[in-house]
């Protein structure tokens, strides 16, 4: 069964962009990941004013994982919304072959590459535009090197190829250490100083991408992401999901940020102008501070279910403030209760879980 607003929004597509803000919070509930994917990859006005000054090629890296397939399908619903002609080309390793073929159905250009092959990545297109993605983070305690390398070799070898090119380039809130929850998040300027080599390897990240736009003058932008949520994974739907199966829930990082995968696609996009050298870093989340076991106690009234708890809150968290980035793009207009009814229709009726749980309770660095 399709919602009555779903089919709304999916059969609006001929008629041009609608003012999303409102129909997001019409949405009762997704049912089917063609509906999930359809409101991800759904471009708002705001966007198809910034693609129309992208010039072809987008070249997408890193598209292969959890974000990039709907971030490149946003990209090119939005310039084909816009009549804007633009060529999305999205690189990945691709171990997922259904991941490759869902995004060639959708007209983005797909190209097989390790970039950690520094030959593969000097054959790469010429592009004006990069949008970054690559990283590793989930078994790096089991082999930190390849994280290391990941997390350094490939922008090095990126920068080295398109000196001249404007970068987003999506880092990680873990950049952080813990703040006090009262402070409201980390700022954009609070000293990088992590625990955990997963953390410190991110921050390397950003040194090398920092280090070749002060040396060659690339124009970049680094968003410090703080858990982008869907349905299929996330924090949201990793406390949802306990909470349904009776398991205890850590309060031991009580608070976290977290943002709607969609919304976090389009700020993504629309950050291309904010690139410059000396890079520009933002916190990317929404703007406001939510709190696990309330955020547990509503799933609970939603699935039917008394969440259970284990520990108690402490005193700071893993947070970021967004607020520079709100002022300058606007607030992200996907709210948490939206997401929450989501993501509990969704558990409830056993959708799909990608299984790469967040981890969100982690308060040592160890991934």
């Amino acid at each position: 069964m399709t919602f009555p607003l779903v089919r709304m929004w999916m059969n609006s597509i001929a008629a041009g962009p609608l003012r999303t803000e409102i129909m997001i919070d019409q949405i009762e509930a997704i049912n089917t990941e063609s509906e999930l994917e359809e409101i991800l990859t759904r471009p708002r006005p705001q966007l198809l004013e910034v693609i129309k000054t992208c010039a072809s090629p987008l070249l997408i890296l890193g598209a292969g994982g959890k974000m990039g397939p709907t971030l490149a399908v946003l990209a090119k619903r939005a310039a084909e919304a816009a009549g804007h002609p633009l060529d999305v080309i999205a690189v990945s390793r691709f171990g997922d072959q259904a991941s490759r073929q869902w995004l060639e159905a959708r007209g983005v250009t797909t190209l097989s590459c390790d970039l950690l092959d520094a030959r593969a990545v000097a054959a790469l297109p010429d592009t004006e535009n990069i949008l970054y993605l690559v990283g590793l983070k989930f078994g790096t305690a089991q082999n930190p090197s390849a994280t290391w390398a990941m997390n350094t070799l490939v922008p090095a070898r990126v920068c080295e190829r398109y000196p001249r090119s404007r970068i987003v380039a999506v880092s990680t809130g873990n950049v952080y250490p813990l703040s006090a929850v009262s402070r409201s998040g980390s700022v954009e300027t609070d000293a990088l100083t992590p625990l955990g080599e997963y953390a410190n390897a991110a921050v390397a990240r950003e040194r090398i991408f920092e280090f070749h736009s002060q040396r060659n003058g690339t124009a970049l932008a680094l968003l410090r992401l703080f858990y982008a949520v869907e349905l299929r994974y996330g924090v949201l739907a990793d406390i949802a999901r306990k909470v349904h199966a009776g398991e205890p829930i850590s309060l031991g990082n009580g608070s976290f940020n977290c943002i709607w995968q969609g919304d976090a696609n389009e700020m993504i996009l629309r950050s291309l102008p904010l690139a410059a050298s000396p890079p520009s870093v933002w916190n990317l989340c929404r703007p406001e501070i939510f709190s696990v076991r309330q955020v547990a106690m509503r799933c609970g009234e939603l699935l039917g279910r008394e969440p259970v708890f284990s520990g108690h809150e402490s005193d700071t968290a893993l947070l970021g403030n967004s607020a520079p980035l709100g002022a300058a793009l606007g607030s992200p207009p996907t709210p948490l209760e939206a997401m929450l009814r989501w993501t509990a229709h969704w558990v409830k009726q056993d959708g799909r879980n990608l299984n790469r749980p967040t981890h969100f309770e982690v308060r040592d660095g160890g991934y």
